[in-house]
């Protein structure tokens, strides 16, 4: 069986970037999870002390706090600071750009669009720095638009920065089709986009996909769910114990490709035991 990994893949910038941080912090604590995979938050928590707060009631004065990669709400940061902690701010800079979107916005004369998952904390810290809370909305579809009563005759669009770029603009077309102005702001991160085209070009040459990464990862969902779309033999997967090597029998191309939260040695580990079913 040959094995192939996407032209793009696992770690994106703003993730490596926030992985240095904590390396460089030891024995501080990050404000909710750093990363959406828990396999490499265990391994900062073992190799460098990187514990987790999941509430601001847990912190304390005087600790180091980092901020995860998607950030977190205006009002969280304000309480943060009101507790006198050393705040080391990871939020991915492609998350920081959308929330300064969000916030210069004018919300005198725009009512504003979130493209993503209303729940997911990326999305819950953007929403945060509207000036108007009762004016932004957060959908996934299109269909979600015809709900919304808009309070203006113009609309600003932003997105998630994980999501599907193809599903982003069939919103903000909806939106162009029916309002006096739009303001389009494509958002989604420049390696998401890299490793969803890479997803789908070798997931159309592959037998069976492995897609490498955290359930609870949004990046990670598109990447299965794209693979899915031209690749029925295709399976998520978080670490190498979750592989059934009874998924391979009788395949002659296996892809891979991997979410961007997931390590290197994570994508590794998964290699080495499908090359130990194949011989």
């Amino acid at each position: 069986m040959q094995i192939r990994l996407a032209s793009h893949y696992g770690f994106c910038f703003g993730v490596k970037r926030a992985i240095n941080i904590a390396q460089k912090h030891k024995s501080s604590n990050t404000m909710g999870p750093l990363i959406h995979n828990q396999n490499e938050i265990d391994r900062l928590k073992n190799s460098f002390d990187i514990g987790l707060y999941h509430t601001l009631d847990e912190v304390k004065k005087n600790d180091t706090i980092i901020i995860r990669t998607h950030g977190i709400t205006k009002e969280n940061m304000l309480k943060l600071k009101s507790k006198d902690t050393n705040i080391i701010n990871a939020t991915c800079p492609y998350v920081t750009t959308l929330q300064n979107i969000v916030k210069n916005i004018d919300d005198t004369s725009y009512s504003i669009v979130i493209f993503g998952d209303a729940k997911h904390p990326e999305v819950m810290g953007v929403k945060s720095w509207a000036k108007n809370q009762k004016d932004i909305y957060v959908v996934l579809t299109v269909e979600e638009l015809d709900d919304i009563s808009f309070k203006h005759d113009k609309v600003a669009i932003v997105a998630q920065t994980t999501r599907n770029k193809e599903k982003f603009l069939e919103v903000a077309n909806k939106l162009i089709l029916n309002f006096k102005e739009v303001k389009v702001f494509n958002t989604i991160c420049d390696a998401t986009l890299q490793n969803q085209e890479a997803t789908k070009d070798l997931s159309k040459e592959s037998d069976i996909m492995i897609v490498i990464g955290g359930k609870n990862s949004s990046n990670t969902r598109q990447l299965f769910n794209i693979s899915k779309e031209f690749c029925k033999d295709s399976y998520l997967i978080e670490n190498s114990s979750e592989l059934d090597t009874s998924w391979a029998k009788d395949k002659q191309k296996c892809g891979i490709t991997a979410g961007a939260s997931t390590p290197d040695w994570i994508i590794e580990e998964v290699i080495e035991k499908l090359k130990e079913t194949n011989e």
